[in-house]
């Protein structure tokens, strides 16, 4: 069997990527799967309203469905309210139009079942989502393997397809997060790779109309994908001699210029008809901000959830842009991925809602590949190949590491920083005292280095009612001194938004009550440092303010344990 080492990689990577899809799931956890929530409820929208509501203006349906469900987020933010009274959808429809097939063949199950309401949100449309963004991933991964084959030995496409898909984040959102549309508009760029690659070796109306097409149903997925574009534009101009032939043959086949523009505009028809329909407009604005003279460049090298911190494997996707110049997709990769980056570090809400790494340029990893791969080709023959590889491996073993860590709250879906990320990086249990680096920076590195000159039991046992908040205390401190408090806190209900309140003199300090470790209806141990700014006597103040309906005498206060540290002498 020819190239069975790479065919062997899309085995596995597609029984790690399903294995990922159920053991995320929640079965058996009390809490149905839900992929059709937040971000990726925008984009399902369409369907649900379209297909069994019939009302895609008013949603009248959708306070109950939110009700039952909680899929908004507390927020109807996916959905505005134009001046005509109608709603229009702040994400476009794309993503539902891949979906369609999908949740028609859930409808036709929960129409037909005596278990489920056929509503368009309960587990047989959740599974649908959730599973089709997993099949149309897995026939891409096969489709892009081939691909990778017309250029790179079958080594090179097997490191590269393991890295790309095991060493990033995309598995979170084609394995996990599901309904989102990163993982649905993956497989066009492989699609238009496909596409492009054949117009060039046999010109034919077909690969014209599919590029058109795919360029448009992207641009109606995400606007940012419009970007695919240079790829088709810029492929065979790696040289002089290349471009003239390459342009020489577009000039020659002006009518398949014509037809990928059509189709391109066909494609995205229904997006116009729908803004036509709510708003009276065929075009319509939906909220665009960038800022293109000020890009964020900490989305790549932020730690809050930067693309080269969490998925450094991504730093190779880069260097290979350098060794892709003998390739024909030379121009095409380096503009797209340059220009790409650039539109995605535009955008002015940098972090991307709550996210692992930088999730918005997941869907483009296809083209990515081919630089990568382009790296990955150099290196063979080389003495340090042994090392990279050794280094790849380890790669995925900590980003599959930090998937169960994001899933399970450690890794911090939009708080994270560099305090933090060093304590937490590879463990799995995270004490009180690393979660209060989510808040601050005061963390005394070497403890031994300290003894503890004070040490006050059950300082404060106090209940916290609207009308008794506070627990305090003076504390003599001189100026090298360092406090640790220890808190044990029972909330019954309202731990969401709800902070402890340390304040020593004039400074405050907050720490979230809600964090990986704490749980509502149970005692939760909160422990932190606070370094005093001022010697002297001290008053501390321990307060819970909460902005999530903490009532009555639900709520008890311990500070179990208040010590103070002293340098050694």
């Amino acid at each position: 069997m020819k190239n069975k080492l790479s065919l062997l990689a899309c085995i596995v990577i597609s029984f790690i990527y399903t294995g990922h899809r159920f053991y995320y799931a929640d079965i058996g956890q009390g809490e149905p799967l839900k992929v059709t929530d937040w971000d990726a409820l925008g984009y399902y929208l369409y369907l649900p309203s379209t297909l069994i509501y019939h009302d895609y203006k008013r949603l009248d349906w959708f306070p109950a469905i939110d009700s039952e469900y909680h899929v908004s987020g507390g927020e109807f933010y996916q959905a505005l309210k134009h001046e005509n009274g109608n709603y229009f959808y702040k994400y476009l429809g794309g993503v539902a139009i891949m979906q369609l097939p999908f949740f028609l063949t859930a409808h036709l199950y929960a129409s037909n079942s005596a278990h489920y309401q056929a509503d368009g949100f309960s587990p047989p449309y959740q599974y649908a989502i959730a599973l089709g963004n997993l099949v149309y991933f897995i026939i891409a991964l096969f489709l892009l393997r081939s691909f990778l084959l017309l250029y790179f030995k079958d080594e090179t496409v097997m490191v590269s397809l393991l890295l790309m898909t095991l060493a990033t984040n995309l598995i979170q959102y084609i394995a996990v997060n599901g309904g989102m549309s990163h993982g649905y508009i993956f497989p066009l760029y492989v699609f238009i790779l496909w596409a492009t690659y054949n117009w060039h070796e046999s010109p034919r109306f077909l690969w014209a109309a599919a590029i058109g097409y795919i360029i448009g149903l992207g641009t109606i997925s995400r606007p940012t994908e419009a970007v695919m574009l240079f790829i088709p534009l810029l492929w065979n101009t790696q040289n002089k001699e290349t471009a003239t032939k390459k342009w020489d043959m577009v000039r020659e086949h002006i009518p398949h210029v014509i037809i990928a523009i059509l189709s391109g505009l066909l494609a995205i028809v229904p997006q116009l008809l729908y803004w036509r329909s709510v708003t009276g407009s065929f075009v319509y604005d939906v909220g665009s901000k960038w800022s293109f003279l000020n890009p964020f460049f900490r989305v790549l090298f932020g730690w809050e959830k930067g693309w080269f911190i969490y998925t450094p494997v991504t730093v190779f996707f880069i260097a290979g842009l350098f060794f892709v110049k003998k390739y024909p997709f030379k121009n095409a990769v380096i503009w797209f991925c340059i220009l790409n980056i650039y539109i995605i570090i535009s955008w002015f809400d940098w972090r991307y809602g709550g996210s692992y790494s930088t999730r918005a340029l997941t869907q483009s990893y296809p083209v990515f590949s081919l630089s990568l791969a382009a790296f990955v080709h150099y290196l063979q023959g080389k003495k340090w190949k042994g090392i990279f590889y050794t280094l790849g491996i380890y790669l995925i073993a900590v980003n599959l590491f930090q998937v169960y860590q994001y899933n399970n709250t450690i890794l911090h879906f939009n708080d994270m920083n560099r305090n933090y990320y060093s304590v937490i990086y590879l463990k799995a249990h995270p004490s009180p005292l690393d979660m209060s680096l989510l808040d601050t920076d005061d963390f005394l590195s070497d403890e031994n280095a300290y003894s503890p000159a004070v040490l006050i039991q059950d300082t404060f046992k106090k209940e916290i009612t609207p009308f008794n908040p506070v627990a305090d205390t003076l504390i003599s401190l001189r100026s090298a001194d360092w406090i640790k408090v220890r808190v044990k806190l029972k909330i019954i209900s309202g731990i969401w938004n709800s902070k402890i309140k340390a304040s020593l003199g004039e400074d405050a300090h907050f720490f979230r009550l809600e964090n990986a470790i704490s749980k509502e209806g149970v005692e939760n141990e909160y422990e932190f440092y606070l370094k005093p700014k001022a010697a002297g006597l001290q008053k501390l103040v321990i307060t819970v303010e909460s902005s999530s309906g903490m009532t009555g005498r639900q709520h008890l206060l311990y500070v179990v344990q208040l010590q103070t540290a002293q340098p050694e002498l």
